[in-house]
């Protein structure tokens, strides 16, 4: 059972990337974004904009890196067709959206403001401010309540407990550490 859904789990993974694969071999691209819209590039300026349009890919198989800085076959694929179809004269946004039709929007490392994407933008903001409102509804249940007005019930210095031996030990303690004789402080009735 557990391989089966492994292999399942896998195909799923895999199958848009043999998808884009196949898409890229039989030349579809003007299929899916139309005609080029901007200038053909050659020389160094190919190179450095190949640079920066593979850095906003995703990479399918590390995930964690661009397509410009992964070392797998995949990105490498990707950045070459990348290349070739900025040298046929797509723009930057064509680039993206095709391989966002053969990947899906996860291939943008950065995704576009709309749909549930906004989620993804705005979370992290909407997560700090309801921590900010939790710690501060918990700080202001802390505070301590008013005093209140009446007399405390605390002892005196001439309250003894009801027990008459603990009573017999507290005024030994008091007549050593104050000096009180018998241990009642001075000007106590007893």
């Amino acid at each position: 059972m557990t391989r089966r859904l492994l292999l399942v789990a896998a195909l799923v993974l895999v199958a848009p990337a043999v998808q884009a694969q196949q898409g890229t071999a039989s030349g579809d691209t003007q299929g899916i974004v139309g005609r080029p819209k901007g200038q053909a590039l050659a020389g160094e300026a190919l190179v450095a904009r190949t640079e920066d349009v593979a850095g906003l890919l995703r990479c399918p198989v590390c995930q964690g890196l661009s397509v410009a800085d992964s070392p797998a076959t995949m990105a490498v694929n990707m950045k070459a067709q990348v290349r070739e179809m900025l040298a046929a004269g797509y723009e930057q946004e064509q680039i993206l959206a095709y391989f966002e039709h053969s990947y899906g929007e996860f291939v943008r490392l950065q995704p576009p403001l709309r749909g549930v994407n906004w989620l993804v933008w705005l979370g992290p903001l909407l997560a700090l401010a309801a921590g900010g409102v939790f710690v501060t509804r918990a700080l202001s249940a802390r505070r301590p309540a008013a005093v209140p007005a009446e007399p405390s019930a605390l002892p005196g210095p001439a309250t003894l407990p009801d027990d008459p031996e603990l009573a017999r030990y507290v005024r030994r303690v008091r007549e050593l550490a104050y000096g009180w004789p018998g241990g009642r402080p001075p000007g106590s009735e007893a």
